[in-house]
């Protein structure tokens, strides 16, 4: 079976990958939490003792900023336990409130499961599902609709992955990937190297497990590495795809297998009846269990500015709530950025202090999440056609102007600038 025709996606617009300088960034030395202790429950409050990666700051319990004049205030009615505000390419963190209280992170984990797997598989590989491929997931999983003994591409996957929330299609890459297990011990193991020291993977697709926890802090580490990829963007900034469905015969006796949409239920990215599509969103991911609550990190730009914002369980009980607080968040720090002191930043993964990072490879040759550089010109909107390519062009912003930066290094102290740009056309007028 081959891959959906078209992809329907808001298109983010991707300039060339540049080389990191030479120059060793060295990374700072890690400041570490206790080891989580396995919970069903999370506490109610934040412990008095929390990570100091990133800065001191983060690691106190409350709301961190640093207001000064002409520092817009924070808004007041922000009600989630943890949230973090950052630059997305300086790794400034603008504000934070628990950045590193451990908490069940529910699906948003899945942005750790794609940076970590992604890689691995080009998109056209097909995989037949058997039974066990779909063994030990939780009761009341999301699901994209995944049938035993139907084919799918790897690219068919990661769109249920990504807009669906499929635990289904998770636990078939995790196969794929020689086991769950295996594919725990891989995650844990990049959250490591991406000193995400908060988190601790007990199940790939983030459902509620005892111990299983992370952080906003670190949710957002998983982002800004997963948005390094090509693929990580294309899929996580997807609104609505075609899905396949399951083999049948028709009314004439004719074998057919039909495919069904499937749209992002990322509501910043999507929309819905009491909270508009957010003006510059291109992902990235959403979550929601039981013990996590509703969880969500997102990426926006706004006048050349990449910001990523994370918030965690929400207590106000309201529809989209936690949709809502992210935006009034990424309201702020769009009108903060450049006025706020920060109060830290995201630290670089380990291997950044190791050696200088190199454009990446194209996907098709090294396994699906390559960067091949951005076309110099610029179309109206961009498909994926049988998801061999992905969006090899992307939506131009206001004017047209697709801004190529080829060879420009990047050298910001100890910060980690995403290497290529997330610019969005505003949905709005």
């Amino acid at each position: 079976m081959s891959a959906p025709k078209k992809t329907a996606g808001r298109s983010l617009l991707v300039t060339s990958a540049a080389a990191l300088s030479s120059l060793a960034l060295t990374a700072p030395v890690a400041l570490a939490a206790p080891s989580p202790t396995p919970s069903a429950t999370p506490s109610a409050t934040p412990p008095a003792k929390m990570s100091g990666v990133g800065g001191a700051r983060l690691g106190q319990a409350g709301t961190q900023v640093n207001l000064a004049s002409g520092v817009p205030v924070l808004p007041k009615d922000i009600t989630a336990r943890s949230w973090i505000v950052t630059d997305a390419e300086s790794g400034d963190v603008l504000a934070s409130h628990n950045a590193h209280w451990r908490l069940p992170p529910a699906s948003t984990m899945k942005m750790l499961f794609a940076d970590t797997v992604l890689p691995k598989f080009p998109k056209t590989e097909k995989h037949k599902v058997v039974p066990s491929d779909l063994a030990g997931m939780g009761a009341g999983s999301s699901l994209v609709g995944i049938k035993e003994g139907e084919t799918y591409t790897v690219h068919d996957l990661w769109l249920g992955v990504f807009l669906r929330s499929g635990n289904d299609a998770v636990h078939v890459l995790s196969a794929m990937n020689k086991g769950v297990a295996k594919t725990v011990t891989e995650m844990n193991e990049h959250a490591e190297e991406l000193q995400a020291l908060d988190t601790h993977v007990v199940s790939p697709d983030g459902y509620d497990a005892p111990g299983q926890v992370s952080s906003a802090y670190d949710l957002t580490l998983f982002a800004r590495s997963g948005l390094q990829k090509k693929d990580f963007r294309e899929y996580c900034s997807t609104v609505t795809a075609k899905f396949p469905g399951e083999t049948k015969k028709n009314k004439k006796g004719k074998t057919v297998r039909k495919s069904f949409e499937i749209q992002n239920t990322d509501r910043l990215l999507s929309g819905d009846y009491d909270i508009s599509q957010y003006p510059g969103i291109a992902g990235v991911k959403n979550g929601n269990t039981t013990n996590a609550g509703a969880t969500f990190t997102g990426v926006a730009e706004r006048s050349g500015r990449v910001l990523l914002v994370t918030v965690m369980n929400p207590s106000k009980e309201e529809h989209n709530e936690v949709y809502k607080e992210t935006a009034k968040l990424f309201d702020w720090g769009f009108k903060a950025a450049g006025k706020v002191a920060p109060v830290g930043e995201l630290v670089p993964p380990k291997g950044t202090a190791r050696s200088s990072a190199q454009p990446e490879a194209s996907g098709e040759a090294g396994g699906g999440s390559g960067d091949t550089g951005a076309s110099a010109k610029p179309v109206a909107s961009a498909t994926a056609d049988g998801g061999s390519r992905g969006m090899e062009t992307a939506l131009a912003i206001t004017g047209g102007l697709l801004v190529l930066l080829a060879g420009a290094a990047f050298l910001v102290n100890r910060r980690w600038p995403l290497p290529d740009l997330v610019r969005r056309r505003s949905s709005r007028p």
